[in-house]
This record gives structure tokens, sequence and C-alpha cells, in this order.
């Protein structure tokens, strides 16, 4: 019996409890747009593609936008824009570098404002950076749905609507970068690996980085998968009958189309660290640094030409350590998007 097989003759466990605490709840976009983003709240492309149809100014440079998307069955989803400094709505011809940062498991498009100083970090104000929602547990991907496909489709609307949305009429270049907590580590990776040439670099906090690892990583993701109350196969179908959907999804066996692409990974064991109350133990955490070792080596092993590993030993699944991690990577990211 291989390590996956095992999946197939126990219930998986549902693990989702273990991320419900690391981020506050969102709160709801108004229904009406400030006048000075209201004449943009209607620009969209022809029918069928994705359209903003409400924008909300919540702070002094973040503006939510309302986005319905055939990709995701013509919901409305938010995505939040922290603005750089001299960025209008209303402007046309002019671009800037652009930073995706996803979101964990549990989490959505406020995580980044609500649980790090994301906002007020100064290396930043050049930069459009790019939150967007990816669901409570969507993975990042265009879900199988037992082959059936359509919604939920995160990857197609992130890569594609989504992308040529913001650079058609809401200042994004070409000019990207990406990075990720857990859930959205894996994201960021994914994307990276699985749409070369479009992020110039990409980072991972604490992220699933190689699920097919063993049978722990396997149950683990499969609990996540069926957060909510879904069949866990929805996502990426059995992890043996459809083996080849997994791996295409799993950062390892991409690492060859990483080869090119600047690569940050970092991660905690478990253990408790600095950022950690005494004693503090953490399984999710040390199945993720194993996942990352092996990512790491992988990457090596292929020639991959730039990889930093942060692998810093004692820490756990928090937000206190990932905003760290974020300035700590922020020099790769902005070399790369050459705003620096």
């Amino acid at each position: 019996m291989t390590a996956v097989q095992t999946v197939r003759n126990r219930l998986l466990p549902i693990l989702t409890a273990l991320l419900l605490t690391l981020v506050p709840a969102a709160p709801t976009l108004a229904a009406a747009a400030p006048e000075a983003l209201a004449g943009a709240a209607a620009q969209g492309g022809p029918r069928g593609d994705a359209e903003v149809v409400g924008v909300e100014q919540v702070g002094e440079r973040l503006v939510d936008l309302s986005v319905r998307s055939p990709a995701l069955g013509g919901r409305t989803v938010p995505v939040r824009l922290l603005t750089p400094d001299g960025w209008d709505a209303r402007e046309r011809g002019r671009n800037w570098p652009t930073l995706w940062l996803l979101h964990g498991c549990c989490g959505d498009y406020t995580s980044w404002t609500s649980a790090t100083d994301v906002e007020d970090t100064d290396d930043l104000r050049n930069v459009l950076v790019v939150m967007p929602e990816a669901g409570w547990n969507g993975w990042y991907s265009d879900w199988w749905n037992f082959g059936a496909g359509g919604d939920p489709a995160w990857e197609t609307f992130h890569t594609d609507e989504l992308r040529r949305l913001l650079e058609s009429d809401w200042g994004a270049s070409s000019n990207r970068a990406v990075a990720g907590l857990s859930m959205g580590g894996q994201g960021a990776l994914m994307y990276a690996a699985r749409h070369r040439g479009m992020f110039r670099a990409a980072a991972a906090y604490s992220g699933a980085a190689h699920p097919l690892l063993n049978d722990e990583s396997v149950n683990r993701i499969m609990g996540f998968f069926a957060g909510q109350g879904d069949d866990p196969r929805r996502v990426w179908g059995d992890p043996v009958d459809q083996r080849a959907i997994w791996q295409a999804h799993d950062p390892y066996y991409l690492a060859k189309k990483l080869k090119s692409t600047p690569v940050y990974l970092s991660c905690g064991d478990g253990t408790a660290g600095p950022l950690d109350p005494p004693g503090a133990r953490d399984a999710l955490e040390a199945d993720f640094n194993r996942q990352n070792e092996a990512l790491a080596d992988e990457l090596k092993r292929v020639g991959a030409k730039r990889v930093i590993t942060n692998l810093y030993g004692p820490g756990t699944h928090r937000w206190a350590y990932w905003e760290r991690e974020l300035h700590a990577s922020l020099p790769m990211l902005l070399d790369a998007l050459k705003v620096r």
C-alpha cells in the first residue's frame, strides 16, 4: 500500500479549526462608492469579462473593489488595493509595479491589512499592493469538481480575469511579484510556477510547499479541503486516482518551473519561538517545515538560480512571524520589481 492510498481507507480529519483564529472577520463592503471613485466602478471589459461593480475607499491608501467574476459563476467578490503615493483611479496611462499578497486558509482579502503593518510600510509606498479574495479554503485553484470544473475557479479569476482588469483600468503594470502565507504561500509558488513569467519573484511564509510529502501532509490538506462541509475531492480529486492533478498543484513537483524565478521560503519548526507563549506547540507548522525543507532541496537539485531559505527553527503558525518574514523578503521582492 502506497503512502497516499491509506487516505481511501479512513475518514479524513477536518483540521481547518487550526487556523480559525488566525485572522479577524471581514467587514462588509459599503453599497456606494465615494464620489472620487464612483465613475470608476462601472469599468469593465466586454460581456463575459470580470467587471468592477462597486468601489469603496476604506483608508487613506486602501481601496476595496467589488468584482463580478465569470470564473466564480458570476459571483461578486472583494479585492483590496493598497495604493502607491500619487495613484489616482481616474488617471490613465500610468502603471505601477505590483505586489500580490495572498491570504491563508480561513482568512480573506482583509487579512494582511488587519493583522500586519503592511499599510504603514514605507518600502511599499511606490508599489500597488493587490490583496484578492481567494475563498475561505479556495486553495488558489480551479476546482476539479469531479471532472466538471466550473465554480470556483480561483486561479482563472486571479491570473486571467483580475490581472487583466487591474492592468487595463486600475494602474497595475505587468511588472509583478507575489507573496503569501500558509495556503497563500502555496498559491504564490503555484502561480509563479504554473504561469511562468507572470511573476518576477515569489515568497512563501509557512507555505504548504509539498502536500504529497507523506500521509500526514495529505490528510491535513484534505481536512482543509473539507472545510465548510465540502467534499475534499472537489478541489484536486482523489490523491490516488487524480494524482496527476495533485502533482500539478504541488510546488515540489513544479520546482523545475521555478528555476529562473527568485524564491523566498520561510517556516518555523512548530516549537515555541521568540514570538510565542512558553510551551507552544504546532503540528501544522512542523509539517509545513518538513515540506519546505523538501522543496528547498528539490530547488537546489534542479539548479534553481536564486533561492533564499529562512527555516528559522522555533516558531509556530502565527501572524507575528509572517509579518516579520514579509519585511525580511521585501528586499528580494522589490529588487525583482526594480523599485529599490
